[in-house]
């Protein structure tokens, strides 16, 4: 026995010191003696072995038991004196695996469970109470949350149900091991989840071994990738991920030549592969790319440009013309720039970038000054309730938001991207642009979401897979697209508003694929929660639940607080929603007063948006702190009321918009704005009055107001800021009227 078990831990040793190099941290916080049970995220079924590897003590593992009997593990599993249990096992059985667990338990062992014994590919923590409850039944130990970080890329997996073998993305693979503070025996899996969320949100800020400045992750990626497509647009522009290169490279070289000592560059220009690779060759350069919103009032455009002191803006005369925008003195026409880079320069600069070692290039055109925490890009948020701010983007946190990404919807080097979401906006900036940049897949960028028939042929022509966007769009695609027309797709994810289940049911009748949700901020980076499956594909393998917009992605903690007192809530129970991670924002550009306003303490965001989070780990964003109306002195809720319009009307369209304006009387008083509606404003009341609303919420027949069309911005959602504007015009008018 004894012979047995020093062969194990041999081969584990070896395992950790060869292909891994495991980092370790919070081991003093493991009890040296006595049982306690660990409870582990489960990324790759090779887990458990390094687990072991890294702890003093031995470790009696609940293993899934398809990874238990799995080949190149079961003689070291078995050796270790892993228990397998499966799902499928009879009730009998599972109970004896529970039984030989707690019997492990009570000889003052270490247990460790699998979060429910389901390996996850999303980094995903699945439901684990019921497993964790039977375990710890007539028990008293120690819970110790584990998370494992930096296992996505491993060489040994499951993809669709399949064990899969791949070499890794790097040898020696670096992973690290997150050892928390014991909890309390007493502790529920609410309070355990939260645990293993603050662990990974805590090892996801700390990967400076394994992450590198944008450009140098720009840099591998093209090489690694050289002659596979790597962008397209709707114009006929192709380019490989080679040229990509080359042309970010001459890029480079322009902006070093053209605005010597400039930190932020302008980029006036719709998403396309120019403006793709100008926005990789200023970073490239060291320098910030700052997206300026063309949709915007020129004031707003205006105060970013002074704000970030922005000399130089590259435009092009279209985009001028198509916005009937005035030219300024630091504006440089793209066009123009294409006529100064010749032949020679491009012969030059493709055979740098193919035959120069990537280690050479990175040390060459990378600045020694930007780092991980370098600003990267400052995105101008969207404005729709007040005045746009500057948030500041570091490399750290659009880095961590990709790898994020790529390990929550599982891409690959096959994907392809529909690019619509402009770059302006942080998710057209991070998912749009850095996203396949780095993942090493295919991105095809248009100019206008809402063009469905060449939305159409871009999907058919490249083979889209992944496709996200705001839910107007999607319904548009709904109206507009067949069948075939989405055929190759995979991943549909809606986000910036709320989806209506009627969307979804549309989306599925036409198309067969699950329209899931995704949740972010501009400050966030954007991403912070997204459905991993929808409610007719969901599995093991994905998460799902009706109405809410996912669990929090990797490496991304999630808190729900009291919006006075700031309280932690439990589960169910609906606040304000906090988020920590490393792609919370470096702060508002020149604004450090604001940014303590929304930066609470040990980095905790908040978001301003009510939410709960249920025992599972699920996001209900339930309404903004911004869209509630004091009414008599009672709070109502502005989403709220639009659901309940709509469902009257019986549309799944956005057909109108509910706001407020001051009322002496009540204090404030709802105002609808709304398209034609199909159905007169008094049979709609009538409808809305028969779901048993309080007559105090409900509007009056006089402040309903029809318009030509609902107010969106260049993401396509509601400029909730010119709503409530134009309420206010329309109810001063009538009121002088009167």
């Amino acid at each position: 026995m004894f012979f047995s078990r020093a062969i194990t831990r041999l081969c584990l040793w070896l395992l950790a010191h060869s292909i891994y190099r495991l980092e370790v941290q919070g081991t003093d916080k493991l009890p040296k003696a006595g049982p306690a049970l660990l409870v582990c995220n489960y990324i790759a079924f090779i887990d458990p072995l390094l687990l072991g590897a890294s702890l003093r003590r031995s470790v009696c593992f609940l293993m899934p038991r398809r990874f238990y009997e799995a080949p190149g593990v079961h003689w070291l599993a078995k050796r270790m004196g892993a228990i397998p249990i499966s799902a499928s096992d009879s009730a009998a059985v599972q109970e004896q695996a529970l039984r030989a667990a707690q019997d492990r338990l009570g000889a003052g062992d270490l247990v460790c469970l699998f979060a429910e014994c389901a390996l996850m590919r999303t980094g995903d923590l699945p439901r684990f109470a019921p497993c964790l409850e039977a375990l710890r039944r007539g028990l008293d130990v120690p819970v110790v949350p584990v998370q494992i970080d930096r296992e996505w890329g491993s060489f040994y997996g499951v993809r669709n149900g399949q064990f899969v073998f791949k070499w890794p993305r790097r040898i020696p693979f670096r992973v690290a091991i997150n050892i928390g503070t014991p909890l309390p025996a007493h502790s529920g899996a609410f309070e355990i989840r939260q645990a293993l969320m603050m662990r990974a949100a805590e090892s996801a800020a700390h990967r400076d071994a394994v992450q590198r400045p944008l450009g140098a992750a720009l840099l591998d990626s093209a090489r690694r990738n050289w002659g596979r497509l790597a962008m397209a647009d709707s114009s006929g522009r192709e380019l490989t991920f080679g040229k990509t290169l080359i042309g970010a490279l001459l890029f480079r070289r322009l902006v070093l030549k053209r605005c010597p000592g400039a930190k932020m560059i302008g980029v006036l220009l719709p998403p396309s592969v120019p403006t793709a690779v100008l926005n990789l060759g200023i970073t490239l350069a060291g320098r910030v790319p700052v997206n300026l919103n063309y949709t915007a009032p020129l004031q707003a455009m205006n105060s970013a440009i002074e704000r970030c002191g922005i000399k130089t803006i590259f435009t092009s005369e279209k985009l001028l013309e198509r916005f009937d925008m005035p030219k300024r003195p630091e504006m440089v026409m793209l066009e123009d720039v294409a006529k100064t880079i010749s032949a020679i320069d491009k012969v030059v600069w493709a055979a740098i970038a193919r035959l120069t070692p990537v280690s050479l290039l990175r040390r060459a055109l990378i600045p020694r000054e930007v780092t991980l925490d370098s600003l990267a890009t400052v995105i101008f948020s969207s404005g729709s309730t007040g005045m746009a701010k500057g948030v500041m983007l570091t490399h750290r946190n659009i880095v961590s938001n990709v790898q994020a990404m790529v390990q929550a919807i599982d891409v690959d080097r096959y994907d392809c991207l529909l690019g619509v979401l402009p770059f302006f906006h942080a998710f057209g900036f991070t998912v749009g642009l850095w996203l396949p940049a780095c993942a090493g897949f295919r991105v095809v960028f248009h100019t206008n979401p809402l063009e469905s028939r060449t939305i159409g042929e871009l999907c058919r022509k490249y083979g889209v897979t992944l496709m996200i966007g705001t839910p107007t769009f999607m319904l548009e695609y709904v109206r507009r697209l067949g069948p075939q027309d989405l055929a190759s797709v995979r991943v549909p994810i809606a986000g910036a508003e709320k989806m209506r289940p009627e969307l979804a049911d549309a989306f599925w009748e036409k198309f067969h694929l699950d329209l899931v949700q995704g949740y972010g901020c501009t400050e966030t980076s954007p991403v912070v929660s997204v459905e991993t499956a929808g409610r007719r594909t969901q599995s093991q393998m994905g998460s799902f639940e009706c109405g809410t917009v996912g669990r929090p992605m990797p490496g991304v903690a999630v808190r729900i607080v009291h919006q006075e007192s700031f309280e932690a809530l439990g589960p169910g129970q609906e606040g304000m929603l906090l988020v920590k991670g490393p792609g919370v924002m470096a702060g508002y550009l020149s604004e450090p007063e604001r940014t303590r306003q929304v930066i609470w303490e040990d980095g905790w965001y908040v978001t301003g948006d009510i939410a709960k989070v249920d025992e599972d780990g699920f996001i209900t964003i339930t309404d903004r702190v911004s869209r509630f109306s004091k009414i008599a002195g009672e709070m109502v809720s502005h989403v709220y009321l639009e659901e309940v319009l709509h469902r009257a009307l019986g549309n799944m369209e956005q057909r109108l918009v509910v706001t407020s304006v001051p009322d002496h009387q009540k204090g404030e008083r709802f105002v609808v704005l709304h398209l034609e509606l199909g159905l007169d404003v008094d049979e709609l009341l009538k409808r809305v009055r028969s779901y048993g609303l309080p007559a105090l919420w409900i509007p009056r027949r006089e402040h309903f107001y029809q318009v030509e069309s609902l107010p969106l911005m260049g993401s396509g959602k509601l400029d909730l800021k010119q709503v409530r504007q134009t309420a206010q015009r329309l109810a001063s008018s009538v009121t002088a009227n009167e």
